[in-house]
């Protein structure tokens, strides 16, 4: 299938590696010039290079979201470099493991102007460009946790339930401008994230690695975590033109883990 995304632009946040970098990577081999962005250059140029490699269009930025100050610099850089963004794709660093109760308020504000703030600035940076040229795509990465919250995931539920309510208001705002927002959720996707917290799970628990792992996998219908190919394939899709009448939605690439309907 021609997504029809080959003559647009992508900013993907988180594109260093994970989940981030995997759909940097599908989009580039759709075509899309991409703007690789990553805290640290070094992670965003491995993934640039991957894609260049490949035949595709792609430049690395290295960038703090929780920088603020930063944004217009940035974006300007962007787009003299790749061309006005098409497709912005907001995949933002989780949060440390933690209960939602007793935390101090500087933890809540520490990680809302990490997590949740920049998503909401940036994407309002890119609009009025797309609203100009009817056209654009906001895709949001969460958390399966939105929908079943994550035992000691606490900020992450609660921060990342914050970015679905905002997407899909936005949803409404900006349809009339051929512009569409949607939030895709992802489940036990083998990244160094979920290696992360199954290791943290374990060491918890004082139980092996392997077992937390299989336990894991267990629980999922399809048996096996998710590869970041897979859940890069979905996005791209909600990018595409081909899906020009998706929006406000919400998109589980989760293997059927969650079990709510």
């Amino acid at each position: 299938m021609d997504l029809g995304i080959g003559t647009k632009t992508a900013l993907v946040l988180g594109a260093g590696g994970g989940l981030g970098g995997a759909i940097a990577r599908v989009l580039a081999a759709e075509g899309a010039a991409v703007a690789v962005v990553s805290r640290t250059l070094v992670g965003a140029t491995l993934t640039s290079t991957e894609i260049v490699e490949a035949g595709g269009r792609s430049e690395a930025f290295a960038w703090d979201l929780a920088d603020l100050a930063e944004m217009n610099r940035q974006v300007d850089l962007i787009e003299a470099r790749l061309g006005s963004i098409d497709i912005l794709i907001n995949v933002t660093g989780g949060p440390k493991p933690t209960l939602v109760s007793g935390l101090p308020a500087t933890e809540w504000t520490r990680y809302f102007q990490s997590m949740v703030l920049p998503v909401i600035a940036l994407t309002d940076r890119v609009l009025p460009g797309m609203r100009e040229r009817q056209w654009g795509r906001i895709i949001t990465s969460t958390s399966s946790g939105v929908i079943a919250p994550i035992p000691n995931l606490g900020l992450s539920n609660a921060l990342r339930s914050t970015l679905v309510g905002w997407s899909k208001t936005l949803a409404r705002e900006v349809g009339g401008d051929g512009i569409t927002s949607n939030i895709v959720l992802p489940g036990r996707i083998a990244t160094p994230r979920i290696a992360f917290l199954d290791e943290a799970k374990a060491k918890r628990e004082n139980r092996p690695l392997s077992d937390v792992s299989a336990e894991s996998a267990a629980a999922i219908p399809l048996g096996r975590y998710g590869n970041p190919s897979e859940y890069g394939q979905a996005v791209a899709f909600l990018a595409s033109t081909a899906a020009s009448y998706i929006t406000g939605s919400i998109l589980r690439v989760d293997g059927g883990l969650i079990a709510n309907v």
